[in-house]
């Protein structure tokens, strides 16, 4: 239930107590029984808070021992690069994760202004390290001096959380074959008290580390994926809010350096985040894809040709045009598809895919076929677009969290991990070489194509349900119509590479929903849309409910 306080400012009762939160994390010990209190890694590394002894000391040392370990496996021998956001467990987290990374001999680069790190310039940084030694993922062999990387993050989270991931030598997200040992070795490591655990003080650690300046190399580098002369010459007025995470650097510099009239619209930094308005629940959250955290930006919109934001480490990009307002992130992708296959980018691959999430909006598969290519459905979690963006097949991979990135100019490999950065800067260079807003070339597409009516809910379920709903087969799901239309598709695995999807989609000719289980509530998400408008989405996320409840048999 939304609160009424959402979209409002934060209040001091609102604020942690960022002491108390740093202080829990060095003295609260996790029960290795308890499960809430074990190293999980979903979509997007581990998170957890140290007030609910979930991302503590203990946590980070284990899992930093499990990753070099891994990597030692796995023949990874190159530097390791580690960034962290402004969330307040993330430097405490960076420090001991730096005292386990040096014990074990491990080359390391931290950021060379000791400053925040987005997670889009570590993958940047892996894969320009390992340039000309992986440009697949089976390319992942030993010996040959692969470099990795950590980033200290629990992305647009609240502020009481933290976050650490770990991305290969291919500079995505690792894959579940890789945080499943890693999360195993962690939780064996607590289990012993942390027995095995190589650790030298931090004073040592930190002296021993190398420096990457990574500021510099992305954003010297935006030019090889957008065109920056045109933005510049334009002329256009783009106000850029951080939201106090780790781009905060970053946008300053690409103004100076690319000679863009760029305003950082909010350059504070604080680990509280009172700056923020509350979210649709009432709590802080820098989710830039919200209109409710997104008030403030969206109340100063017609000060900027574009307004953007990003989430705390800059993965996620939020799009705020004068005539619209915040964007949807559907919307958005959309628009970047079309324009990027439609023309913008022509040393790509005349046969790439594009590639997107299963509960993203059917508009882009509608552009998609009108473009005459190929899309490809996978699972949710960025990882499933790695290979794609390493050979250039996939020129673009996108999901409905706000979440994307693609391709050099050339057709190369820019990143493997969201970059918000880049698609916040991508809506200045479609309005600029086409003259028209990202949002007005929604409306396009809309008179083109439909309109679609697209929400998210959720629906209460037990953990045992949960479960069952993520080893659903297609066979458990009776029903023959959905909202008044016979189902044509029941899917338990992707469509666009076999994957399971942890949940059940159904879709008609007009609609689908897709049901998932929350990693984290006792609770599934229900994802919906239709073509027919809000009333009959709402018929279709009652009815699925109800198809969802008779598959558990319910």
């Amino acid at each position: 239930m939304s609160s009424s306080r959402a979209g409002q400012p934060a209040q001091p009762s609102d604020l942690v107590d960022v002491a108390a939160l740093v202080t829990a994390y060095y003295v609260r010990e996790p029960d290795p029984d308890d499960v809430d209190q074990q190293v999980a890694f979903g979509t997007s590394g581990h998170r957890g808070s140290s007030l609910k002894t979930s991302f503590n000391e203990a946590h980070i040392l284990a899992t930093t021992q499990a990753i070099c370990d891994y990597r030692r496996e796995q023949g990874f021998d190159g530097p390791l690069f580690i960034g962290r956001d402004t969330h307040g467990l993330s430097e405490p987290a960076w420090a001991s994760a730096l005292e386990v990374l040096v014990a074990n001999d491990v080359t390391v680069l931290v950021d060379a202004a000791d400053r925040y790190t987005p997670t889009p310039a570590v993958s940047h940084a892996i894969l320009v390290a390992n340039r000309g030694k992986v440009s697949r993922v089976d390319d992942l062999r030993p010996g040959i001096g692969l470099a990795d990387g950590i980033v200290v993050t629990p992305s647009h989270n609240p502020p009481t959380d933290g976050g650490f991931k770990y991305n290969p030598p291919h500079g995505g997200p690792a894959d579940s074959d890789a945080t499943k040992v890693i999360a195993a070795g962690a939780n064996a490591y607590i289990r012993a008290g942390l027995d095995g655990v190589r650790r030298v003080p931090f004073t040592r650690a930190r002296a021993t580390v190398g420096t990457y300046d990574f500021l510099g190399t992305y954003v010297d580098d935006l030019p090889s994926v957008l065109d920056l002369d045109a933005v510049r010459d334009a002329g256009l007025r783009i106000g850029a809010d951080p939201l106090g995470g780790a781009a905060v650097d970053y946008w300053g510099a690409i103004a100076e350096r690319h000679r863009l009239d760029l305003t950082v619209v909010n350059p504070l930094v604080d680990a509280t985040w009172r700056f923020m308005t509350l979210d649709w629940d009432g709590r802080i959250r820098m989710d830039c894809s919200s209109p409710s955290a997104m008030a403030s930006l969206i109340a100063r919109r017609d000060e900027y040709d574009i307004a953007t934001g990003n989430d705390a480490d800059s993965d996620r990009h939020g799009i705020v045009t004068p005539d619209a307002g915040l964007m949807n992130p559907n919307h958005y992708l959309a628009v970047a598809i079309q324009y990027l296959y439609g023309g913008a980018r022509p040393q790509w691959r005349d046969d790439g895919f594009v590639g997107k999430t299963l509960v993203s909006s059917s508009m882009i598969d509608r552009v998609a076929a009108d473009l005459g290519r190929r899309l490809v459905e996978v699972p949710v979690g960025f990882k499933w677009f790695v290979p794609g963006l390493l050979d250039g097949s996939g020129p673009f991979g996108g999901e409905e969290s706000a979440g994307a990135s693609f391709l050099r100019r050339d057709g190369s490999v820019w990143t493997t991990d969201k970059d918000g950065i880049l698609l916040a800067l991508l809506a200045s260079e479609i309005q600029a070489r086409t003259g028209t807003s990202p949002s007005e070339h929604y409306r396009s597409l809309v008179q083109r194509h439909g309109e679609p009516a697209y929400a998210r809910i959720d629906a209460a379920a037990t953990r045992e349900e949960k479960a069952k709903l993520a080893a659903l087969s297609p066979d458990d799901v009776s029903a023959e119509s959905l909202a008044g239309e016979p189902i044509t598709a029941k899917l338990t695995e992707a469509p666009g590479n076999g994957a399971a999807i942890g949940g059940l989609k159904v879709v008609t000719e007009s609609a689908w929903f897709a049901a998932r289980p929350s990693g984290t509530e006792d609770v599934y998400k229900i994802y919906a849309e239709s073509f027919r408008g809000p009333e009959h989405l709402a018929q279709v996320q009652a009815e699925a409910k109800d198809v969802v409840g008779a598959a558990l048999g319910g």
